[in-house]
Parts: C-alpha cells; structure tokens; sequence
C-alpha cells in the first residue's frame, strides 16, 4: 500500500542492481534515498530495494555510524605516496602490501595464534556461557564468531535487552587454588630455564655442550622457594588448637598477587552478596582492614575444575524431593527456584504446606510445590565450620556472631578439656576431620596402652583385599601419640589415650583424644555454673568475676611451650662456642647444663637461668695458629672469652620438655670415622628393610596365587621366569628372591603378557600390589638417601652459622586477673577478680556460682543465644545428658521450657540466689545455668611488662619500645598535654630528660637514688643534640650560649 515517497530518508543496504538485466543504477550501499533518487529507481521497472530498518536501535546506529565513518582499507602494490581515491562514494585507502600484511599478522598473533594466546578452559566456557555460543572447549583462541556475539551482545547491552554482568556475582568470581597457583610459578621457572639454555647454547661451542652444563634446575627451584617464602598468600600456619587450623586451611582471600588491595577495595567488594548462600560464609570474616576480603568456605561447598565454587542441593521432582544430590554454581543456581531445608516433608518426600518458602537469584518469593526444583542440604548450609559451632546462632546479632566465630579459633587448648553440654551435633565432625586425634582403621580390639603408645589388634583377614594392598603391616598397628608438641602459636598438642587394654573397638572409633578434644567431640574450653548478676561493680564494662574454686581445680590451665635458639658462629676473632665453662658465672648458675652447655631435660628453670651457654672470642686481633694451639693444649680461654650465653626471660617459669642440637660437618678424624660407622650401619638398617620388604611382596603374591595355575611370568626383556602351567605354591615367589640378580622391579606387570593365571580379579590386583610396593621401596631408598646425605654434609644452617641449639620450655599457665576470655556468641570479657569461694553468690542449695557476668553485656549486644544455652545448659547438667541444636533448626523457646519443667528447674531458668559475703538474699532472681566458656590466647602474662634501666636507641639515645626489647613505654605527646594541664611540670621535666635521653643526668640520678642523695637539675636531651647535628648537616650554623 506504500508508495515510493514513504521511503524517502531511508538508508540503502546493498548497491541498487537490476537482477533481471544486472543494471547498475549508481546508487551504492549505505545511501540516503531523496525523493529524485526514488523517482530514478521507481522509472527503472526496479521492484525490490535492500533497505535498513527505519527504526534502528540505538546499539545498531551506533554500528551503522561507526562504519560509516570507518574508511574502507585495500590492500594494492601501488606507491606509498598516492592520495586515498573516492570509492562507491566513501573513502578508500589504499595502504601499501607490506603494511597491510604487517597489520594482519600483529592482530593474527594477538588473537589468533594459539601459541601467543591462551583463553584457558575458563575463559572459553564463561565467554560460551555469556554469549550463548556452543564452540568447543578446546578452542582456546578467540574465533570470528565470538567477535561477531561481542559486538551483537554490546549492541544488545545498549539497546537495554540484557543486563549488565555483576562483577561481585560469584559465577564471575574464582577461586585460584595453591595448585594452579604452584603450576603458574613452575611455568615461570620453566621459561627462565629455557631462555639461560637459549643463551648457553649460543655462547658454548657444539663440542663442549653437554645436558649437564646446559641445563640448571636452579630457576625453577627459585621460583618455587620464593613462592613459598614470600608470597602474601604463603602464610605461617594458625595452630592455636584443631578449629583454627582447619579454618586457615578454608579460609579464601581476595588479597594477593592478582587481587584486590585493601585500600582500593570498595564496599560492594566486601559486602554479602546472594550467591554467597552455600559458598562462602557471611559471618566469618576478620574485623578490621580486610573485613569482606577474606571469607571461609561453607562446610558443604566446593571448588570444581574451573576455580568456580558449588553448593550442593537436593533435586526436586515436581513437588517430590530425592535423596540425589546435585552440585551447582552460582551461575547455573539463577535458573533454578530452591526450598529452604527445614521446609517440613511428609514420609514420601513431598511438601506438606501449599507455600513453600523458596529462593530465586536474589529474591525470596512463596511457590507452590511444583514449582520448585531445588532444595537446601541442611541448615547449616550457609556458614563456615567455625560459625556452625555457636548454637542458638539464630537468635545472635551478625556482628557478635562474627566475633564468635574468630574468638573460637584463638581458644588455647587446655589442660582438662571438655566438650559443650549444648552444641550443634558438628563438633564431632569438626574434631574427627581436623585429624587431631587417633581414630581405629578398622574393627579389631586393643592390645596395650600407655601414655605414648597404642597397640591394636585389627580382625583382618591375610587374604583379604585390604591386607594384600597395604605394605604396612595392617593387622597389629602401633600408634605413638604425640605428647607436648610446640605449635607454631606455642600452645601444646597432646595426645591422650581414651581406650583400655583389652577394650573391643570399631572401624571409625576414637583410640586417643587430641588437643582440644574429649571423647571425640571438639572441646575448645569447659561448661561453668553462670550467673548474669552486677558483683560490686567488679563486672563493669563485660569484665568478668571468677570463683577460686575455677584457678584451684584446673579447670582453666593450659600448657604452653615456648622455643629458645642460639646460633653460634665462625666470627672473625675466632669460633664462637658452646660450653658449660662460662667465664665469672658461678657453678650453682651452670649446675643444669650438659657438656655442650645445653640445660638438661626435666630442669626447672625461672628469670635468669643459663638455658645456653655460649662464650664468644673477645681478642682484639685474630689469634696465631701458634696461639691457638697452645690454647687448645692448656685450655687457657677465661682471658679471651665473654660469657654470650642465653637466659631465660622476664617473667619465665617452667620445666624444659626438649632439646635439640644442629650442627654442620666438622674435619675432624674422628668425626670422619664416626661417618663412617653411621653410613655403614645406615646400609645395613636399609638392605636389611628392602628384604624384609621384598619377602612380604612375594608372600602376597602366593597368597594372592596360590592354588591357581600359572599362564607364564615373564620379565620386561620377556624372559620366561615362572613356565606356564606350573600350579602357584605359597612360596614361589619367595623361591625367586634365592635367584641371582632377581628384582621384582624387573617383572612384567601392564602389557598384556602380565596376565598370570585365569584368574582375572588376582591378575587385575597384581598391579595394584606392586604400586604400593614400589612406592614403598622408593620410599624407603629415599629415607636412606637423606639420612647419609645429613651425615655426609651434617645439617643444612644458614650461612656463617656452625652450630643452632634449641631448648624448649613448657610453662603451666592458670587463670589470672587479666587474662581474657569468651563465650561462643561475642561475648568476650577480662577477668577483673578472683574471688574466694565463700565470697561468691550461692544458690538456695549452698551451690556457689562459677563466674559472673554482667547481665548489661545482654541486651545492646543483642546476642541472646547466650541466654538460651544458659537455660539449655543448666538442664543438661541437671540429667546428665548433652544437647545438640542445629543452628537455624534448633530448640525453640517453648522446648526449652518444656526441658526446664521436666528436670525440676524453674521455667524461665532464674533462681534466688545469695551474697556470700553478708549472706543476704539478692533482691530480684537472677538468671543462673550452665554456660561454654574459653580461655583465649591473649594471656595477661604474655602483655605485662616492666621496666626501670635497660637497652637504649643508639641515635637518640631514648629507651627502645616494646616488651620483646626490655624496652619502656613511650610517653607522647597527648600524655604531656595532660601533664601540663595539672601543671605538673617536675614530672614533665623529668619524663622528657632523666627519664628519656638526658645521658649523663640518667646516670647521675640513678647513682643519687642509690646513695639516697637529691637528684641533680638535669641537662640537655640527646634529642636536642640530634636536632642540631640535623641542622649543622644543612649547613646552618647552630651554637648554645
């Protein structure tokens, strides 16, 4: 119904032609149409005309405009400098062949040249997934049909039909494991090493070259130690007890090589994100600058093959849940609607409410049954271990939840732990995966046990499969408990048998307790009698009041285990050297030292003690080898030595656990036949273990053969070692061993030949036998290997060091006033008191209360989980039963005072209780139960620290800072501030001179004080002196007058 006149201003597509005649009427692509243009085409007969849409988007006018302002580029032999030629009515450059081949191949190598580019697996299934492209996985270059998706997806983007990608939407986030990380370094190893073999080969003569000489191993080896030395994310492991370090082995990072820095992150970036649900948690995060940066993983997450993290959920089939279960990624989870996992079910498995509570990208809308396709594994799906472990998590302010969580992983393992009365049913998950404890392999029953040992007596049969695998010895299994092992946070690990002799014990069974462990559940502090009541004030501001009952007990000691090392050194005066003569030290000081000056094992030590004794030369000049020598023979060293020993430090008190002694080879004879006898018996332990070894590979193969007739045994060069139809006898795998030269390693064992009888299952397991056997002789080989490299070279020191010894200290540390402490819910305190049984509150039966709290920490916090695991806690302790109350799914407030009823404790667990001190009855009743509190590693006797003379700074000639340095604490500027508003101006005087810099003044007023004299006006400050010297270096002329 159009006439031509409707397309004026209309855009042409393509050139007009006549198809008919194939007439070019002169009108290009890409022309405006006018009404004379119109009519020209109109009177040609012409009926059909490509034209663009004449409502183009604003993404293709911007496509259209861009090319139209584009110049066309053609490739001709011409001269350079011939002007660009009107073309079809644009403008046509003509550039010359070499640079137009040139171009192609720079965008070609850029894009194009798998050698040169690299999308990696992740790259092409992230640019298939966002532009709904279905190229293969192994095309790793960029292809002209992914150009082609880029550019329509950004038209797309401006035309509003798609959205623009989240950057903090996990699907575009990944996890770089260690693995990819460790693979990345070794690439970069890899690639110096081949440029120096690059670089020798063409600097050496062909002649001379050898693979030894062209090839170092030292680039990769660098780039690996460097890695793992200092790299940000190569971290010193947290071993405060078993939950820290499960959490630092979880924990995730946006820091890093190839991350974030915390100044550059932005709010959105540490916020909690919808996808986070499953993946990472929202509560366990550090406080402070890396808050949001560093998160843990949830307890049913993982990370699969592309770095993307997956949380798993139950299917659901129109409106019935399965038990199969899935794992999603964020990406794919936004195509899917899931159902909360405490949505109640009947017995078939279908919902039993017409609502259902669901889950849909960010939203949270109510579907009918069939319209869900997912649901939550369990409730505490969402959160990392640590924050599973808080019942009543629920009912718990985020921001007290979080510190919950951290503060658990700084609780110091005690000396008697014990599990919660209430927990969440995680802790013994948690306790048997943190692999701190000895758990029974299979069924079997116990045989002795010691304080170290363990041995056990597993019911497993000679011929079955797990027997014939292992190397092992599988059936009677030795376990050596670790006693009082030093962590890297000084705590202790401690192992502790829980099984008797004789005692009958299943596969999966807990035979020894861990640190922080009781009967198999994790045990991060103990269960004590609370009360929420303000104690004379002694409770103010969450400070806590502590019974002595709790300090005479144990019942909050711990044993920590502290290392001291001393080097010695080959110093330019002469070796330094450790000795039990230490020049002008009495013998009662030296009385616990061994012969190489080490304190003995079991010495009581205190402040002061020699633990090492070192004497270092103090000769002015180098002495002769004549000097030496008579030294040597007469023993004449009190004149040139000093006493360089190493003693215990302020406030140290404890019992010495451990010693140990590295030194590096010596050139002495003797020392030489020492090595000699060690590498010799080192040869015999190793021929002697390799028979032994051997012997119980050919007993499993006869047990394995026996009975059974033999196809043929052949070696690897294919000689026949056992003829075919021979019938297999127990011992004739044994009988080879007598043969000379025989190895098993020699065997035939894959190819096809390797099929020994008819039995398929024997022949099918001799590979996996021999595995594990040469596993275990590589092992054993490379033991010995190392043991006569350390006896040959002596052990690896850092340079300039001769000899490092290490003593270490067991100290027992009870509760005191100032050490701090914490529930599971944020609520953290110090103790302010200890009081004296008889002093604290009591309850109408005579009970007196463990701790008290105050109840204001409550409220503000919001954190009334405590309160319900209060309440909780005191029924438990009352029948002698544990709780466990899955967080989100947990005991509701009705079940507990149901609970409370039942064992005969008031319904709203408060009690009347009494002041023991005048023994009047409290006004109102008071909130009472049983409560989970930890001791945590911020120990007042690690903080407190004094200090009168000491270590000065050698410039400024003030004392140094700090309690490692014996050093003082710096009085600032804000604290002379308060001084001069009292207008104490002695005090100020004195802190800013004598007590500071003034050297002489220092010196004299310390002398004054001793003899009881005044102390002197001091004098000008070192600082002073500084400042001057300062100025003087600027050439400006300064003087005192």
């Amino acid at each position: 119904d159009k006439t031509y006149l409707d397309y004026v201003n209309r855009i042409t597509a393509e050139a007009v032609v006549d198809k008919e005649t194939g007439d070019d009427l002169g009108i290009p692509e890409n022309t405006v149409l006018t009404e004379d243009l119109l009519l020209n085409i109109s009177g040609s007969g012409i009926r059909t005309v490509s034209l663009f849409k004449s409502n183009p988007t604003d993404g293709e006018r911007i496509i259209f405009n861009t090319i139209m302002a584009d110049d066309d580029y053609e490739v001709e032999q011409l001269p350079v400098d011939e002007p660009p030629v009107k073309k079809r009515g644009k403008n046509v450059s003509i550039i010359p062949e070499t640079e137009g081949e040139s171009a192609r191949t720079y965008i070609e190598k850029l894009f194009f040249n798998p050698k040169k580019y690299d999308l990696s697996d992740v790259g092409r299934y992230k640019i298939n997934k966002r532009l709904n492209l279905n190229i293969d996985s192994n095309v790793s270059i960029l292809t002209l049909e992914d150009l082609k998706a880029i550019i329509c997806s950004i038209r797309d983007l401006v035309d509003g039909k798609i959205e623009v990608d989240d950057i903090d939407h996990l699907g575009n986030r990944r996890v770089r494991t260690v693995c990819e990380q460790l693979s990345q370094q070794f690439s970069l190893g890899l690639m110096r090493m081949t440029r120096t073999i690059r670089e020798k080969m063409s600097i050496h003569d062909e002649e001379n070259l050898t693979p030894v000489r062209l090839i170092s191993a030292r680039p990769i080896t660098s780039a690996l130690s460097s890695f793992f030395g200092t790299s940000q994310l190569s971290q010193y492991m947290d071993q405060t007890n078993p939950l820290a370090e499960m959490t630092h082995k979880r924990r995730i990072s946006a820091l890093g090589p190839g991350g974030l820095s915390r100044e550059r992150a932005g709010f959105e970036v540490r916020d909690v994100h919808y996808t986070h649900y499953g993946r990472l948690c929202p509560i366990e995060t550090p406080e402070g600058p890396n808050i949001g940066l560093i998160s843990s993983l949830c307890i049913h997450s993982r990370i699969n093959e592309l770095g993307f993290i997956e949380s798993p959920y139950r299917k659901v089939n129109k409106g019935v849940v399965s038990d199969t279960i899935e794992y999603l990624s964020a990406d794919r989870e936004d195509d899917f609607v899931i159902a909360q996992a405490n949505e109640p079910l009947d017995i078939n498995g279908r919902f039993i409410n017409k609502r259902v509570k669901a889950r849909s990208k960010g939203d949270f809308p109510m579907v009918t049954p069939e319209e869900v396709d997912f649901m939550d594994v369990a409730t505490n799906q969402i959160v990392s271990a640590a924050a599973s472990l808080i019942p009543f998590l629920e009912h718990d302010d985020a921001n007290r939840a979080l510190m919950g969580s951290n503060m658990q992983r700084q609780a110091v393992p005690l000396l008697r732990p014990e599990a919660p009365v209430v927990g969440t049913g995680f802790e013994e998950i948690v306790a048997r995966d943190s692999r701190s404890m000895v758990v029974a392999e299979a069924d079997g029953i116990v045989e002795y046990v010691s304080s170290d040992k363990i041995v056990v007596r597993y019911n497993i049969k000679e011929d079955s499969e797990e027997a014939l695998l292992s190397f092992d010895d599988k059936r009677v299994v030795e376990y050596q408990l670790v006693k009082f092992l030093r962590t890297n946070q000084d705590t202790s690990i401690n192992q502790r048998p829980i099984v008797k002799e004789g005692q009958k014990v299943k596969k999966g069974d807990v035979l020894a307790d861990g640190s922080s462990t009781e009967n198999g559940e994790l045990a991060l502090g103990r269960n004590v009698l609370v009360a929420f009541l303000p104690w004379r004030g002694y409770n103010y501001e969450d400070a806590i009041v502590i019974s002595e009952r709790v300090v005479q007990k144990d019942i909050f000691t711990s044993v920590h285990i502290e290392e001291f090392s001393l080097d010695v050194r080959d110093t330019k005066r002469g070796e330094e050297e450790l000795t039990k003569e230490i020049p002008n030290v009495s013998e009662e000081a030296t009385k616990d030292l061994d012969e190489n000056g080490i304190v003995r094992i079991g010495a009581e030590v205190k402040e002061g003690d020699i633990l090492i004794g070192k004497v270092t030369p103090k000769g002015e000049s180098e002495p002769t080898p004549e000097e030496k020598l008579l030294r040597a023979i007469f023993g004449d060293k009190a004149g040139d030595v000093k006493d360089a020993s190493l003693r215990a430090t302020p406030g140290l008190k404890g019992i010495v656990v451990n010693r140990k002694l590295f030194s590096r080879k010596t050139r002495d004879t003797d020392t030489k036949k020492d090595e000699k006898k060690k590498i010799d018996k080192y040869e015999a332990d190793r021929k002697k273990e390799l028979k032994e070894l051997n012997l119980k590979f050919a007993e499993k193969l006869g047990i394995l053969f026996e009975g059974k007739k033999s196809n043929g045994v052949r070696d690897l060069r294919g000689n026949v070692i056992i003829k075919s139809g021979v019938v297999f006898k127990r011992d004739t795998f044994a009988n080879l061993l007598e043969t000379p030269n025989f190895e098993f390693k020699n065997l035939s064992y894959e190819d096809e030949k390797s099929n020994w009888s008819d039995n398929k299952k024997a022949n099918s397991m001799v590979l996996d036998i021999y595995k594990n056997y040469a596993y275990k002789y590589n092992e054993i080989e490379e033991r010995y290997k190392r043991l006569k490299v350390k006896v040959t070279l002596g052990d690896e020191l850092p340079t300039g060091v001769v000899k490092l010894a290490k003593v270490y200290v067991a100290k027992r540390r009870k509760l005191s006033v100032g050490d701090k402490m914490a529930g599971r819910h944020g609520n953290k305190g110090v103790v302010a008191r200890i009081v004296p049984i008889e002093d604290m509150p009591f309850m109408p039966d005579g009970t007196p209360i463990d701790i008290v709290l105050n109840p204001l920490g409550v409220p503000s916090r919001m954190n009334l989980g405590q309160l319900y695991e209060t309440a909780l806690g005191w029924v438990g302790k009352k029948s002698g039963v544990k709780f466990a109350t899955p967080i989100f799914d947990g005991a509701s407030v009705e079940e507990i005072q149901e609970a409370l009823t039942k064992a005969g404790l008031p319904s709203n667990s408060r009690s009347i209780l009494y002041d023991g001190m005048t023994g009047k009855r409290f006004d109102q009743p008071v909130t009472v139960g049983y409560i989970y509190i930890m001791k945590l590693s911020h120990l007042v006797d690690d903080k407190i620290h004094a200090r009168s003379i000491g270590p000065y700074s050698l410039i400024t000639q003030q004392p140094l800072g700090g309690k490692a340095q014996f050093g003082g604490q710096r009085f600032g500027e804000m604290e002379c501030w308060a001084l001069q508003g009292y207008g104490a101006s002695h005090i100020l005087q004195e802190m800013l001179t004598i007590k500071s810099d003034e050297v002489q003044g220092r010196a004299k007023a310390y002398e004054s004080i001793i003899k009881g004299d005044n102390i002197q006006e001091p004098g000008i400050p070192e600082a002073f002196n500084v400042l001057m010297k300062e100025l003087q270096g600027l050439c400006l002329d300064i003087t005192i007058e």
